[in-house]
């Protein structure tokens, strides 16, 4: 009985954060929403790290609570099995923001940005950090903009 409150409990309390795929749109929200905007280009289904990173920070509950309220969060796919390929429409959108943002092909690389698209901190590769690390660094860059 107890394992069955737990996880009702988490899920009555888990936030699923919505992750954009359309930068133009993000950061318009971001402007609206007076928000940072988090930009992870990943590898969903062949680089290691980037799962990693999916799991261990932003699937936790804790990441997500404070991404709903202080970013916009924008997912760059670039997965390699064809039955995870999005739509050429949106894989030009990705690799018009890889052009900007991501030239040199890392993955995972994760930014902060703020709402005009100026880089405000980045992470190259998978940090070595627990989710509420990885929080903490991003809170002071939004404590800064209050």
């Amino acid at each position: 009985m107890k394992v069955f409150s737990l996880v009702v409990f988490a899920f009555l309390f888990s936030t699923d954060v919505i992750w954009e795929t359309d930068f133009e749109k993000a950061t318009e929200k971001a402007r609206q929403e007076h928000k940072l905007v988090l930009v992870k280009f990943s590898g969903s289904d062949w680089c290691i790290p980037c799962i990693k990173m999916q799991k261990e920070i932003f699937e936790t509950n804790t990441f997500q609570s404070f991404a709903d309220s202080n970013l916009v969060l924008v997912n760059a796919d670039f997965p390699r099995l064809k039955k995870n390929q999005p739509s050429k429409e949106q894989v030009k959108k990705n690799e018009k923001l890889a052009d900007k943002y991501n030239s040199k092909g890392e993955f995972p690389l994760t930014l902060i940005l703020d709402e005009s698209g100026r880089i405000l901190k980045s992470w190259e590769g998978y940090p070595k950090l627990t989710s509420e690390q990885f929080i903490a660094q991003i809170k002071t860059l939004v404590d800064a903009r209050n």
